[in-house]
């Protein structure tokens, strides 16, 4: 079903702000890890594993939603998932330490990644793989947003109105959130009773089996697992290690969601006149410069001049990594789009709950352990990128 002119935006909107709240609630209690550090009387690095839990719930929670969106159509899922996602971040709010926080983020993750995985399978729904890589760029332009103004109102949330308010802020979001889905987002796929949820670990066992499906999903894990690892650690290399102020945070932060929306909205325009894989092959290439160069920086001590211009590089080329690479994962996945979803995104934030946790669970003393955490991601998504696109080019 191919979306009227006139719906697109519309459509465009409503998947953006369904999308959007995944980066919203990672990124807009990043600069308050310290206030809710002190809270607790704890320290950063369990606050930290709150983010790790959050990436483990999207992993489990994607392998749910996505047959349950083949079987019972797309729109019921969804909302029922986001429902679950506004009620968990109240419940963040009256969390007595950092390990129910832990918990509660778990529960938020499990109900707010059924947008990531349903607005993907919505829109292989409605284009062949070429147009929906033009599709999740246009869609990135939207979403882009959030990780852009999150952290800098996150970070004057928190210090003017206390940490809990941001979680106040990304449950009124997950409900305006529903009322969109739920009043302007057409169904794009029915019901499908043929659709057996007991046989779900047989059909991700199949998907899995396609070693393009695997080849792209895996590349663009480990691409976004560098950037996981980055945001992750980014409180305490850019506040703590170099100084820069808590509220400021967001505008270091925001600087590469611009670059990361402007580079997306490139591959748009790119895939008019070039095939998705040659875009791939450049993006991989410079992730790979940039996790290489992170690793030559932390080992040479460079100032926050060139370690941010270098975080700049990796989560800019997202921008063209992330829409291409999962337009490749889904291109021959039509009819259980919504299982190739789940399984894509589950394996992606498997990678990026690693990257993450190593983060959280080494006291760092120095920028080190990030960039070579990044690096090997860098390293890992070239070999595999590589793998697949001299396959593409040898058939």
């Amino acid at each position: 079903m191919l979306p009227h002119k006139n719906q697109t935006l519309r459509i465009v909107l409503t998947l953006g702000s369904v999308t959007a709240l995944t980066p919203l609630a990672v990124d807009m209690y990043l600069p308050a890890f310290p206030a809710i550090a002190d809270t607790f009387g704890t320290d950063i690095s369990h606050v930290e594993l709150s983010l790790t839990f959050f990436f483990i719930g999207l992993a489990i929670g994607q392998l749910f939603f996505g047959p349950l969106a083949d079987r019972f159509g797309r729109k019921l899922p969804l909302v029922s998932g986001l429902a679950i996602a506004g009620t968990a971040s109240v419940l963040c709010t009256l969390v007595p330490d950092v390990g129910f926080l832990i918990g509660i983020r778990f529960l938020q993750a499990l109900g707010i990644c059924a947008g990531m995985v349903i607005a993907r399978a919505m829109v292989r729904d409605m284009f062949d793989h070429h147009e929906a890589a033009r599709f999740f760029s246009l869609l990135m332009l939207v979403m882009g947003v959030a990780p852009i103004l999150a952290p800098v109102i996150g970070g004057f949330v928190s210090k003017f109105f206390g940490w809990q308010a941001i979680f106040l802020a990304v449950g009124a979001a997950c409900l305006l959130s529903l009322t969109a889905v739920s009043l302007l987002l057409p169904e794009t796929q029915a019901p499908n009773r043929h659709v057996r949820l007991s046989r779900a670990l047989h059909t991700y066992r199949d998907i899995f089996s396609n070693s393009a499906f695997r080849n792209y999903a895996l590349a663009g894990g480990f691409a976004q697992a560098g950037m996981f690892a980055y945001i992750t650690g980014s409180p305490f290399v850019l506040i703590q290690y170099f100084g820069i102020p808590e509220e400021q945070f967001g505008l270091f932060f925001g600087a590469n969601a611009f670059g990361l929306i402007g580079l997306s909205q490139l591959n748009r325009y790119l895939l008019k006149h070039y095939a998705f894989n040659r875009i791939l092959q450049v993006a991989f290439s410079i992730i790979l410069l940039a996790g290489i160069g992170l690793v030559g920086a932390g080992l040479a001590g460079v100032g926050l001049v060139g370690v941010v211009l270098l975080f700049f590089s990796y989560v800019a080329s997202l921008g063209m990594v992330m829409p291409n690479s999962m337009a490749g994962a889904l291109a021959e996945e039509g009819a259980r789009a919504g299982s190739a979803s789940a399984l894509a995104g589950s394996m992606q934030f498997s990678v990026a709950f690693l990257s993450s946790g190593l983060v959280g669970i080494v006291h760092a003393t120095s920028p080190m352990p990030l960039m070579l955490i990044m690096g090997g991601c860098g390293i890992m998504s070239f070999i595999l990128s590589y793998r697949q696109i001299r396959t593409v080019k040898e058939a």
